[in-house]
């Protein structure tokens, strides 16, 4: 019976890794991605550029990204620009570039499929792929049991390098949640193969949080109930779990920690949503921490409009979820008049949702909804244009 190996592509630090390639100069330093069109370098006349540091930056904006340099000193995506500055000030600051960064994701997804023949597209930089089927996968290598998916691995984080010139790392385990764990652990240019023997040693030892659906709220949760690793939450009782977070969630924890999971590649081609959402690192409010639920509410957005413009779609409805600091979840949709795929409607449409939400709680995730989803060469698309412009005017809750 073949072994069923599923492979997380993770590309590293993509956004800067990006600019890397366009300043190398910069490799080794750190570096952060997440300024505006003000901090575009400058070309000084012997060919050298003048950077922005983030020492002299002013503003509410966050980071996208950040080198593992700037990592070093605490600065991570979604660290608000202010606070990284007073943490790495010597950092260089770079405007976002979108065009370069979707450029690049099209460039490795296309060299990954020379390999595979579909992908589980996750975004602008990650993927799933299914490896268990392709010629040489359940071979053995000389005295590697396992040589012959690592070998393809391999070719695949080769052939990401010949056509990006970037990166990537690479999980292989028997489903989806180990993958995504794996491919985190060995950073950059990792490559880290788990069976279910190796879950003890490799994957109980790490924090609780690695796993992905362990948000901050429910870490804090479980350290205050004295579980810190995932070794100890997979040696909880279930039934406790179950009185702590109840029954589908408490569950999903054990089942997680054991690391157990049957989720097929999601290959849908006609997607009835689309949506992003993060899970902040401290819950936020809509008044107190206005201007930074501000800047990745507007993210969010941007990559939603991203993400239907790489997938040819549309959307005829809009919709935004909340889940409260009680764990209790809301949601608000609009249907619009038009079909879009544009960032600015978008953001605007997901501003009206909000202002319709009680909004007296704090509250740790946010996400934007795109549903009823056409072909954009199905549909009429609403521009991006005036008529955005002047409801813009209308003050939004972030």
């Amino acid at each position: 019976m073949s072994r069923r190996w599923i492979a997380h592509l993770d590309m590293d630090a993509f956004f800067a890794s990006v600019e890397l390639l366009r300043y190398p100069e910069l490799r080794g330093q750190p570096m952060v991605v997440g300024g505006g069109t003000r901090h575009q370098p400058e070309r000084q006349p012997d060919g050298t550029h003048r950077f922005a540091r983030l020492r002299d930056y002013v503003g509410r904006g966050v980071a996208t990204t950040a080198t593992y340099e700037a990592r070093a000193f605490g600065v991570h995506s979604g660290s608000g620009l202010m606070k990284a500055a007073a943490l790495a000030p010597d950092a260089i600051l770079l405007p976002v570039d979108f065009d370069a960064y979707r450029r690049l994701s099209r460039l490795f997804k296309q060299a990954v499929l020379q390999h595979v023949p579909v992908i589980e597209d996750r975004g602008i930089d990650e993927i799933y792929m299914d490896l268990t089927d392709l010629p040489g996968a359940q071979d053995a290598i000389g005295d590697d049991p396992h040589g012959g998916v690592r070998a393809l691995a391999l070719r695949i984080q080769s052939a990401v390098h010949e056509a990006t010139g970037l990166s990537c790392s690479i999980g292989l385990s028997p489903n989806k949640l180990l993958s995504k764990i794996c491919s985190d652990l060995d950073k950059p240019h990792g490559l880290t193969l788990i069976t279910e023997a190796d879950i003890a040693a490799r994957i109980w030892p790490l924090p609780a949080r690695r796993i992905n659906g362990i948000g901050p709220k429910a870490n804090a949760k479980l350290e205050a109930l004295g579980i810190r690793t995932i070794g100890e939450l997979a040696a909880a009782e279930p039934h406790w779990l179950v009185e702590q977070f109840g029954h589908s969630y408490g569950l999903w924890l054990l089942a997680a920690a054991h690391g157990r999971d049957d989720r097929p590649l999601a290959l849908e081609r006609d997607p009835k949503s689309i949506s992003r959402e993060t899970t902040f690192e401290r819950d936020l409010h809509a008044k107190h921490d206005r201007a930074e639920l501000g800047a990745i509410f507007t993210r969010l957005c941007e990559r939603l409009a991203d993400d239907l413009k790489r997938k040819g779609l549309v959307a005829k409805s809009i919709g935004v979820k909340l889940r409260q600091d009680d764990f209790r979840i809301l949601t608000r949709e609009l249907t619009l008049h038009m079909y879009t795929a544009d960032a600015a409607v978008i953001r605007h449409q997901a501003g009206l949702c909000v202002k319709r939400m009680p909004l007296e709680r704090r509250f740790r995730l946010l996400g934007v909804r795109a549903s009823h989803l056409l072909p954009a060469s199905a549909a009429e698309v609403r521009d991006a244009a005036a008529g955005v412009q002047e409801e813009g005017q209308l003050a939004l809750p972030f």
